[in-house]
Order: C-alpha cells, then sequence, then structure tokens
C-alpha cells in the first residue's frame, strides 16, 4: 500500500503538537527527570572506572557499581563540606560586609561631591535609592547562590538511585535502543550509540576539566588582589561558568559586592576587569582546548536553553540545559536527516581554520579539539 505524503502544514501541526505535549511532560516529571538525566550524565562520566574494574580487575557488575558509587558520594559530601565551611562563615559576616559596604559607599558619595562640586543633598537622595536596590539584588542573587547548594533531599536520593539503575543495567539500556529499531539499521544504530556515548563522556569530563580551570585561576587572580573569600567565589565562579554567560555575571557581580565591601572602588574594578579577562580566556582557550567546538552551543540557543531549563526544572535546569543541548546536538548530526537541526544548534563552520597548537614543555603540546 502506497502512503501519500503529508503536506507541509500538517506536518509542522503536528510537530508543534509533539513538541508541546513533550514539554508537557517534561514539566510534569520534573521531580523524576531532573535528577535521572543528572544521573545519566553521572554514569557515562563513571563509566571507563566502571569498564576498567570489570574488565582489568574482574570485578562483578554490582561491586563495581558501588564503587563508582562510593566515589561519588565521597566527592558530593567534599563539595558539601566545603560549600557548608565556607558560607557558614561567609553568613557571619554578612551584616559586617554590609556595613562595611555602606561605609565605603558613602565615603565615595563625599568624594564625588567635593571633587566634583554634586548638590550633596540631590546625590544622597539619588545614591541611596541605588544603594538600595543594589544591596536587595545582592541579596537576591546570594539567596539564588545558596539556594543552587541547597538540594532537597528526594533529588539526591532519585539521582543516587537512578545513577545505581543506570551504570548497573547500562548493557540491558543499550540492548533496548538498540532492539528498537529494524533488523537492517542496527549495526548503524549501535555506531551512532557508541560515538554518542563517547563524545557525551568527552564532553563532560572537559566540562569538568573546565570548571577546576576557571576556579584555579579565578581563585589566584582575587587572593592576588586581595578579596576576602577568594577561593570560595573562585569555585563559584567555575560551578557557575557552566551557565553561559548568566554565570559569569552573576558570580562576577557577586565578586565585585565582596571586593566593594572589604576593599576600595579601585579594587573593584580591577576585579570587574579581571572577570573580563577571565572570561576572554575561557572562551578563547580553556573551552576550545579542553571541550572543543563540536559540542559548543551558539549564544541564542543558549539563552533560550537556560530560559526554557529555568522554566521547567528551575535551577536545576539551568544547569543541566547546555548538557542536554549537547546531546541532542550530538544526535542530530550523527542521524541522517537531522544534520541540518545540529548545525542550527552549534557555532558558524569555518573550514579553513586550522586548529591551534600551544607548546607547554618538549613532551607536551595542547591542541585545539574539534
Amino acid at each position: 500500500m502506497k502512503t501519500l505524503p503529508l503536506p507541509f502544514i500538517s506536518r509542522l501541526a503536528l510537530a508543534i503538537i509533539s513538541i508541546i505535549g513533550i514539554g508537557y511532560l517534561v514539566k510534569l516529571g520534573q521531580s523524576i527527570l531532573a535528577p535521572f538525566f543528572l544521573a545519566l550524565l553521572l554514569a557515562l562520566l563513571f563509566l571507563p572506572f566502571s569498564n576498567f574494574l570489570e574488565k582489568k580487575l574482574r570485578f562483578p557488575r554490582s561491586i563495581s557499581t558501588m564503587f563508582s558509587l562510593l566515589i561519588l558520594l565521597s566527592s558530593i559530601y567534599l563539595l558539601f563540606f566545603f560549600f557548608g565551611t565556607q558560607l557558614s562563615s561567609f553568613s557571619k559576616d554578612l551584616p559586617h560586609l554590609e556595613k562595611q559596604f555602606i561605609t565605603v559607599f558613602n565615603d565615595l558619595q563625599r568624594w564625588i561631591s567635593r571633587t566634583f562640586d554634586v548638590n550633596t543633598n540631590e546625590q544622597f537622595k539619588y545614591l541611596n535609592e541605588a544603594l538600595n536596590k543594589l544591596l536587595s539584588s545582592s541579596g537576591i542573587i546570594l539567596g539564588f547562590t545558596l539556594s543552587i547548594f541547597s538540594s532537597g533531599l528526594g533529588f539526591m536520593f532519585f539521582c543516587l538511585l537512578f545513577f545505581i539503575f543506570i551504570l548497573n543495567y547500562r548493557r540491558i539500556l543499550n540492548r533496548f535502543i538498540v532492539n528498537v529499531f529494524d533488523e537492517k539499521h542496527k549495526g548503524k544504530v549501535e555506531d551512532i550509540v557508541s560515538e554518542i556515548q563517547n563524545m557525551t563522556k568527552k564532553y563532560i569530563m572537559g566540562l569538568i576539566i573546565q570548571i577546576f580551570i576557571v576556579s584555579i585561576i579565578t581563585s589566584i587572580v582575587l587572593s592576588i588582589l586581595g578579596v576576602k573569600y577568594a577561593v570560595l567565589i573562585g569555585v563559584l565562579t567555575g560551578i557557575l561558568n557552566v551557565i553561559p554567560y548568566l554565570g559569569i555575571v552573576i558570580s562576577m557581580l557577586i565578586a565585585c559586592f565582596i571586593s566593594f565591601a572589604t576593599g576600595s572602588a579601585s579594587t573593584t574594578v580591577y576585579v570587574f576587569l579581571a572577570y573580563i579577562g577571565i572570561h576572554a580566556i575561557d572562551g578563547n582557550l580553556i573551552l576550545p582546548f579542553v571541550v572543543g567546538s563540536k559540542v559548543k552551543i551558539n549564544a541564542l540557543f543558549s539563552f533560550i536553553g537556560i530560559i526554557i531549563g529555568e522554566q521547567f526544572w528551575g535551577i536545576s535546569g539551568m544547569f543541566l540545559c547546555i548538557p542536554a543541548l549537547a546531546i541532542i546536538k550530538i544526535i542530530f548530526e550523527r542521524v541522517e536527516g537531522l544534520h541540518p537541526w545540529g548545525t542550527l544548534l552549534g557555532e558558524e563552520d569555518k573550514p579553513t581554520k586550522k586548529k591551534r597548537r600551544v607548546k607547554i614543555s618538549e613532551t607536551i603540546t595542547l591542541e585545539e579539539k574539534d
């Protein structure tokens, strides 16, 4: 029986209805899907370690999964311990920081009045309004930052549970994905699934290395500038940097607020310029050499993804949307007929551009990744 192709309007209507339906299901399953997707990313990250234990050391699947879980729990504990101690100290100093901020701001007002002969009353009126808005917005930003690290027990429980199941039953899941398709397509599907897994693992590992490098650079620069809580702000900058553009702005505002409250206006200017420099280094050196350009999402879809992710899954959606878009891009570029959509999500192709190489030593040379 010959099937007639649907008209363009009908196909467009079906596509829109499908997108709305999927969006509704994603929103409805927030409490399950968000931890499941995070667990999937973590499982892909721990897959090489788990395979090493099973193939080289002959560990049973369940034991290798438990070892992976133990390392993951240790990492989570260390992360929460670090932020717990740092944020506890910071919360105690916050009222003092606000007083220092007001004192420094008033001194700046008087200096402007003397230097530029500005009407003090008018100046105080406008600047006090601006100060109140800034302090209130700083509270919102700090509240947003604190809420990132106060994930619910339910989210963590489901994430760890899914992590165990995905890692332990990964071959069953892989076989299911392959068997869904016709027999004649199985070989191609297996190649695509394997390539997607490898690309995703490399991307996640690159993302983690990027977080470490940005955290170290920021901590060193802020320590040199004499900013209080330099290490805390540095690590926070590295983690928030996962959210493109918005993350670096939020961390820069926090750093500027603390430097202005504990230092001087000139230090704040240096911190502002330092963050511009860090963002430039990250975008032009760290991201191309560590993460690569094949999984880089362009600015337009990054912003759209952040907004949609926040609407669907809140703060966790803002963090998970970029890895999700990267995986979707990888799938689109490797499935016949979907390549144009992968191109749409990515950056502009530059076929004539040569890969950059940075020679660190006689034996170590960094090459720009695809």
